[in-house]
């Protein structure tokens, strides 16, 4: 007890580990021995690097941003006060150089801006509006950029955009893309919509237009008979409205306060480069969700990761009301009526979802542990390099693809990618546990030369936490679900060729 309030004491920027975290903390003996390292040559090659077990990798960054631990440190010893006064003062000459740099007339400036087309300047929403007027900012003070021949359209990190290329702002639908939509429309206004040919055609990708309606009948939320459509969809929504009524309260008593306090802790870390998800409104809508879906499934509850599978739902189902990328769209400019839709639609079809992989978020995860060693067995059959290299360096495969079943890749994928992903999924039988494991598989042959290049446990680990799919869309997609499913009918009937 008196070591916990010592280490309270410490000052307030020592940072504690964080299991999962996505970078491993840094050795405190490099920070250290970093002045009299940097000046001597390594001649070690990478190459001859000795491997490193998870345990050493875990014991030589357990407590390695804890300052108490090393209170021998003296970060104000002379070496450290030259290199942060050189520092220092490099970065103060080259500030007031750049600063010198873009000082310019403000009639230059706003010649600059009025370059712009005037058809450019039409603004979809207050938020748009708000993150247009900084860009015009920005714009204003730095005319070096060639920012006149672009539209003034919100900058959003790559990573963020939700939109695919059938979504605004991209280029017309082709001839094909057309065809598409209009047989995609034909089926579903029939009296009695085929949903086998209705999986067949969404398999490739549903077009942007009609993914709302053919996600909530692909997932077993809609009838396939037209005449009962809007029934199901006023009964179902009256139905989760009073689950809310019922049950929502509850999450004040003692019984449901741990459940209702992960959940809240979660839902701000859900999408937090995407400004959609940071809106107290759509947070509040994910809470309910999550809370009346974990007391109605007591077996599992509510787990860490679940609160990734709201989203592509409610980004589709918004979609249905917001013409513009949805990414900046405030939702309060929606009626309290199409809130409540989005929100009873996006609780009943991920419902659906995870009634199909329910064992994935029981006591002990049996279904993720299952889905791994199944991973790992069919990883040996169609790459035994990648998976020898593994067993080489002592990863093991529960140290990377629990998350990718935990999650069903949410977290190693853009939600752009996701959303074309559970086109698929929902296509698929089983999509989402059977097929899902062989679109892991494909995901990660996809990096074998990447794995293969890295000759250390941590390099690997490192690697396959962080892969790097920021500039993915619908083509990269398209091609790991075509692998997916080429490994899928190799081994999936063939017992005999997919254990040794």
């Amino acid at each position: 007890m008196r070591k916990q309030v010592q280490r309270s004491q410490k000052a307030y920027w020592s940072i504690q580990p964080v299991y999962g975290a996505q970078h491993p903390p840094l050795d405190p003996q490099l920070t250290k021995n970093f002045i009299k390292e940097r000046s001597k040559v390594n001649t070690v090659p990478l190459k001859n690097k000795k491997a490193s077990s998870f345990h050493e990798f875990a014991r030589n960054t357990s407590d390695a941003w804890d300052i108490g631990d090393d209170e021998e440190e003296d970060f104000s010893s002379p070496s450290f006060q030259t290199l942060n006064s050189k520092v220092a003062l490099a970065t103060a000459a080259q500030v007031l150089e750049n600063h010198s740099k873009l000082r310019v007339k403000p009639e230059r400036s706003q010649s600059t801006t009025s370059d712009v087309p005037a058809s450019y300047k039409v603004i979809k929403s207050s938020s748009d509006a708000q993150l247009s007027r900084n860009s015009s900012d920005t714009c204003l003070r730095n005319p070096l950029h060639k920012q006149q021949s672009l539209p003034l359209r919100p900058i959003i990190p790559l990573v963020a955009r939700i939109s695919d290329q059938n979504a605004s702002g991209a280029p017309p639908m082709t001839v094909r893309e057309k065809t598409r939509l209009e047989k995609f429309r034909q089926l579903l206004s029939s009296h009695n919509t085929d949903l086998d040919e209705l999986r067949k055609y969404s398999w490739p990708g549903v077009p942007r237009e009609v993914r709302p309606i053919t996600w909530r009948l692909l997932s077993g939320y809609l009838p396939a008979n037209t005449e009962r459509r809007k029934l199901t969809l006023q009964r179902k929504r009256e139905e989760y409205f009073g689950f809310i009524e019922q049950y929502y309260d509850s999450r004040n008593e003692e019984h449901h306060q741990d459940t209702y306090r992960q959940i809240h802790i979660d839902i701000p870390r859900t999408n937090p480069l995407i400004p959609l998800f940071q809106q107290p409104l759509v947070q509040e809508i994910f809470e309910r969700i999550l809370f009346i879906w974990a007391i109605r499934h007591p077996a599992s509850g509510y787990v860490q990761g679940i609160n990734d599978l709201v989203t592509p739902f409610f980004v589709v189902f918004l979609s249905e009301y917001v013409e513009e990328d949805v990414e900046n769209f405030d939702v309060t400019n929606l009626s309290q009526d199409m809130l409540r839709s989005i929100e009873a639609d996006s609780f009943w079809c991920m419902s659906k979802l995870l009634d199909g992989i329910q064992d994935n978020y029981t006591f002990a995860q049996p279904g993720i542990q299952k889905k791994v060693k199944a991973l790992e067995e069919l990883v040996s059959r169609i790459d035994e390099q990648v998976h020898n290299h593994f067993r080489r360096y002592e990863v093991e495969y529960l140290q990377f693809a629990f998350r990718w079943m935990n999650n069903l890749l949410m977290r190693e994928l853009p939600l752009r990618c996701t959303i074309r992903l559970w086109d698929t999924y929902q296509s698929e039988p089983e999509g989402f546990s059977h097929f899902h494991l062989y679109v892991c598989a494909a995901f990660l042959i996809k990096w074998r030369k990447e794995i293969l290049d890295e000759e250390d446990f941590q390099g690997l680990l490192m690697l396959l936490q962080n892969l790097p799919t920021i500039h993915w869309g619908n083509e990269e997609i398209g091609l790991l679900l075509a692998e997916a499913y080429r490994l899928k009918y190799m081994f999936a009937d063939a017992p005999n060729h997919y254990r040794r």
